[in-house]
């Protein structure tokens, strides 16, 4: 059943991470600007609502280090060691049953025009077709968008079993949308990889 074109996806974002390997929060981390946390609440809420913040390891400073608060439902995970599953699960316990796309705050590059595209795809989904995600020159990356079948799953799993592997389960529901965004595929989680995004980014990439 197609969706209608006023129709938007929730977002979650998940920044409730120790961020140990970079040595501060990641969701205070700044591209262009802006920290990781506030880019990806404008890029996803230009298209999605609404657009859920999870927070857990240093949540009061990344809630103090936010300019678009007011842009985003901020929600903790009260045990964020248990994984990132259970940083998701909290997230979708706030959706309300909404259909929504997913992505780490470590992965911050992703262009407003790429969520544009998945949203547009999604509202054009057939009842087979349960997930949209970019791929930029054959390579997937996100955020992720699933519809109902899967969300139910995601939000039944183990808080220690990753939710990549039931993304996996379901490839033959997968729609992949090709973009023209390297930003995708950006994966932050040491000082080194966040310098070169960094300088990628300052050199106009």
């Amino acid at each position: 059943m197609n969706a209608e074109p006023s129709q938007r996806p929730a977002a979650i974002i998940l920044a409730a991470g120790a961020s140990s390997r970079m040595g501060s929060p990641k969701p205070l981390l700044k591209l262009g600007g802006e920290t990781f946390a506030d880019r990806l609440i404008r890029v996803f809420g230009a298209h999605c609502d609404p657009v859920i913040l999870v927070l857990g390891h240093h949540a009061a400073a990344v809630e103090r280090g936010l300019k678009r608060h007011g842009e985003a439902a901020v929600v903790r995970n009260p045990d964020p060691d248990r994984g990132q599953t259970s940083s998701l699960q909290t997230g979708i316990a706030a959706c309300a049953g909404s259909d929504f796309l997913f992505s780490p705050v470590d992965a911050p590059a992703v262009s407003e025009g790429t969520v544009a595209m998945l949203v547009a795809r999604w509202r054009r989904r057939t009842g087979s077709e349960w997930i949209f995600r970019p791929r930029h020159e054959g390579r997937r990356g996100h955020p992720v968008l699933v519809c109902g079948p899967v969300a139910r799953q995601l939000a039944a799993l183990d808080p220690g079993e990753p939710a990549r592997e039931t993304i996996r389960a379901h490839r033959a529901e997968t729609v992949f949308v090709d973009v023209d965004d390297a930003g995708i595929l950006s994966d932050v989680d040491e000082p080194d990889e966040y310098r070169t995004l960094a300088a990628e980014w300052a050199g106009g990439r």
